[in-house]
């Protein structure tokens, strides 16, 4: 893998007027009210709804969620999929065709689905042979256990703590691959704007723009979160395209997201997303996903699917395949990109793909 010189950074994209969820899909869309229905009762902004508040609190509420709470059968299949992972994780060996880069002061890996972080860190070390490997090795960025791709490894204290920063500041340009499952959605390219905190059993959580600042269960903050998607193909028809700037359709999160059930009849479509997050919050792309009604295969956690066409689901289909960066010690404009996962280069064996 060679340094890619990128041409000058695009715009940035004209976001449209903003749009409400009810606008933006083709199936009727209606705020519940209590009245309509308990469960799926909606509390306005700083409600005391059961789920905002915790145990024997009156008053003084927290923000409500706008994205339901765990499943709960992802519980159980959460604890299999992490030992299961803690045992392949432990004889995680990489091999030479899973550095997608390196030079003196920093490797690229690709990282595979179902393996901790820790592991890409020690088996690369091993690769590389203990003596000829720096004792300062840093991860400069973290992927969840079943997210496969792009890592970096850096090889010093001060190549680490620039490219911390960078991603940290948001100037690392990421995107992502997900494969979701749902009612194909009537927008190509979208980008939402939205809350993010745990809620008062810690789970992650989708919350209002308007509730960005204010205070949650154990003391953290709600904070902001902003991903861009666009649609590559439906049902295996589309194109494989480059990523690039466009004009989307624009949604500010102000109430209650699409939910369905995991036997709605309605879910039969295959919607493959490139994802890029202008923000670096846990689970985010995950959680947009739950949130615009196209949870990623197999994430039970946010109500994917644990099973599709007869198979069941080992871990969910999201995988990081480019970063773009400014080289910590070169400057240099570099971009890397990682080979194709299994479930994804199935998706687009039949789909024509840009030179």
């Amino acid at each position: 893998m060679t340094i890619i010189p990128l041409p000058p950074p695009p715009q940035s994209p004209r976001l449209l007027v903003s749009k409400t969820l009810r606008h933006l899909f083709p199936l009727p869309f209606f705020p519940v009210s209590a009245a309509r229905s308990p469960i799926m009762a909606v509390a306005p902004t700083g409600g005391t709804s059961e789920d905002a508040l915790p145990a024997g609190t009156l008053g003084c509420g927290y923000p409500t969620p706008l994205s339901p709470p765990y499943p709960a059968e992802s519980k159980e299949v959460e604890l299999r999929r992490a030992m299961t992972a803690a045992a392949r994780s432990g004889d995680f060996e990489m091999t030479a065709g899973d550095i997608v880069f390196e030079d003196e002061w920093l490797a690229v890996a690709n990282k595979a689905s179902g393996v901790y972080c820790e592991a890409v860190l020690s088996s690369f070390k091993s690769l590389r042979g203990s003596a000829t490997v720096p004792s300062e090795l840093h991860l400069a960025n973290r992927l969840d256990r079943d997210t496969s791709g792009l890592m970096v490894i850096t090889k010093s204290h001060k190549v680490a703590g620039r490219l911390v920063k960078a991603f940290t500041d948001h100037k690392v340009k990421k995107t992502y691959l997900a494969l979701c499952i749902g009612y194909a959605p009537s927008w190509k390219k979208i980008t939402i704007s939205s809350g993010h905190g745990r809620s008062k059993f810690g789970a992650w959580r989708v919350y209002s723009a308007s509730d960005v600042g204010r205070t949650l269960p154990g003391g953290s903050m709600v904070r902001h979160m902003v991903t861009s998607f666009e649609v590559l193909s439906i049902n295996g028809q589309g194109k494989l395209r480059e990523p690039e700037a466009h004009d989307a359709e624009s949604i500010i999160v102000q109430e209650k997201g699409i939910e369905r059930s995991r036997d709605d009849d309605m879910k039969t479509d295959e919607i493959l997303v490139r994802a890029c997050p202008q923000s670096g919050r846990t689970h985010q792309i995950r959680l947009h996903c739950q949130y615009l009604g196209i949870p990623i295969k197999g994430d039970v956690k946010y109500c994917g699917v644990l099973e599709w066409k007869g198979i069941s689901c080992d871990a969910h289909a999201l995988h990081a395949e480019r970063l773009s960066l400014q080289h910590p010690v070169t400057g240099l404009p570099v971009r890397f990109q990682a080979p194709l996962p299994l479930w994804a280069n199935e998706i687009c064996g039949s789909m024509l793909q840009d030179s």
